[in-house]
């Protein structure tokens, strides 16, 4: 097939975290081709001469992949070729092959007909904020090198089975377990990875399909597990377990049905891990539950508020060197004994792992924990430039009521008895909120205070 380079290349796509369109109106295989040649131009000018490149199992990944491909190799950079993969697979054969440049054609969560570019320029790891902004400007300018690089191919799975065998270590009790790869890239491997170690295994939505058929592939919307629900309960299972579209997050539903949101799972990671390292720094993302928070300081150890994006958190837990770290979202990061990247099937083998050392189920686990009221993450409908300024004004609010915030990310105001979180997504036109307190009267106030504000500015 024949690329051409997309001068009128979409600006909206270039986000703080990646790069995400919608195929192919807003990103096509002359976008691909187009930010291969940058791609491949840039890391050359800081001295890389090799990358690797993977894709997801979305219906348009194929196409992209080729095409950025094509872009890379034109600049003269080897490209390093692993086929469909999880994006976590992709991780560590950058980490295996010690080739830190690279790009995972993917959008992760997002609906079916959407695609993207998750990438890294060198060893300080994903591409976010300004990064990316410099970077479009260099596909603007088009000042590509020229060149004929080679391609290989390269087949990560032995090694990433190997990575997973090697890091755990099960208990006596055997586990009935249900995963949910919801037909997304982990839908190929969940099963190699799994019978590794001694449980019974039932899986749902194992057929690779990357238009999704039986429900979206985000496992952190309780409305997209009902049919792990179902499954857990008819099986009897000691627990369920979803993914998202291409593996690096991770969803978790109880032995009775109940969903249990990231940052409470964190809470049983960092309950096992605590006594077990040296540094007892734990991060999470603005948006987690003060159960967290209270949890961690209970136990000694000391919690970071960190801004939202995987991109952020996942380089903040590696640059300050700490054990454990996650947000909401789903993507939780283990650096005790693995190489720090986030992996939905590693997260939920460590929870598993845990059980299998004890005659507790799920909820027991997480025994004694102070229980809040809270929302889910509420999404106000705006636009990529209202969006700013709407949360700025939010700010200007909160100042002027001489509340108590953090501003890393939006605004979150603490009170002595809850919190309310207003920001502007980074992957999409819209305003998010969350808020949590400790009775439901005052949950309800929270949010009839802020959600006035923001419908207020955002008119």
């Amino acid at each position: 097939m024949e690329y051409h380079y997309k001068k009128d290349i979409n600006h909206s796509i270039f986000r703080a975290y990646d790069v995400r369109g919608v195929y192919p109106t807003t990103i096509d295989e002359d976008t691909a081709y187009t930010f291969g040649l940058g791609f491949g131009t840039h890391i050359q000018r800081i001295g890389k001469k090799k990358c690797v490149v993977g894709h997801d199992n979305r219906l348009s990944s194929p196409a992209l992949y080729e095409a950025i491909i094509k872009g890379i190799t034109e600049t003269g950079v080897d490209v390093v070729c692993l086929g469909q993969c999880t994006t976590p697979m992709y991780y560590y054969a950058c980490i295996k092959l010690e080739i830190p440049s690279g790009a995972m054609i993917t959008a992760s969560h997002n609906p079916k007909d959407d695609n993207g570019i998750k990438f890294a320029f060198d060893e300080s790891g994903n591409c976010k904020g300004k990064e990316i902004q410099d970077f479009l400007q260099e596909l603007i300018e088009a000042d590509f090198l020229s060149g004929n690089g080679n391609v290989s191919e390269y087949n990560i799975e032995p090694s990433y089975l190997d990575l997973f065998k090697s890091n755990l270590s099960f208990g006596s009790r055997r586990l009935k377990v249900v995963l949910d790869p919801a037909n997304g890239a982990t839908s190929t491997i969940c099963r190699k990875i799994y019978e590794q170690f001694p449980m019974d295994l039932i899986i749902i939505n194992e057929e690779s399909d990357g238009s999704f058929p039986n429900h979206h592939p985000d496992p952190c919307i309780e409305a997209n597990l009902e049919q792990l629900k179902a499954k857990v309960m008819e099986e009897k299972a000691d627990v369920g377990i979803s993914f998202d579209g291409d593996g690096d997050r991770l969803g978790v539903i109880t032995n009775d049905g109940k969903f249990i949101p990231t940052d409470i799972y964190m809470i049983i990671i960092i309950r096992d891990i605590i006594n077990k390292v040296s540094n007892k720094k734990f991060l999470y993302d603005v948006k987690c539950s003060k159960s967290l928070s209270d949890e961690i300081e209970r136990l000694g150890g000391e919690g970071i508020c960190y801004r939202t994006g995987n991109s952020y958190t996942k380089a903040k837990v590696r640059s300050d060197n700490l054990p454990f770290g996650g947000e909401l979202s789903g993507h939780v990061y283990f650096n005790d004994r693995w190489p720090g990247f986030d992996s939905g099937l590693y997260a939920g083998l460590r929870l598993l792992e845990i059980m299998s050392h004890t005659d507790k189920n799920v909820n027991q686990l997480l025994d004694g924990i102070n229980h809040y009221f809270a929302t889910e993450e509420l999404k106000f409908s705006s636009t990529d430039d209202k969006k700013i300024e709407v949360v700025s004004r939010v700010v200007d609010y909160v100042k002027s009521k001489g509340y108590s915030y953090l501003d890393i990310d939006g605004v979150r105001v603490n009170f002595t008895d809850g919190w309310a979180l207003v920001r502007y997504s980074n992957t999409g036109p819209n305003i998010t909120a969350r808020f949590e307190a400790n009775t439901l009267e005052r949950l309800q106030s929270l949010q009839d205070e802020f959600i006035s504000v923001i419908n207020q500015f955002n008119q």
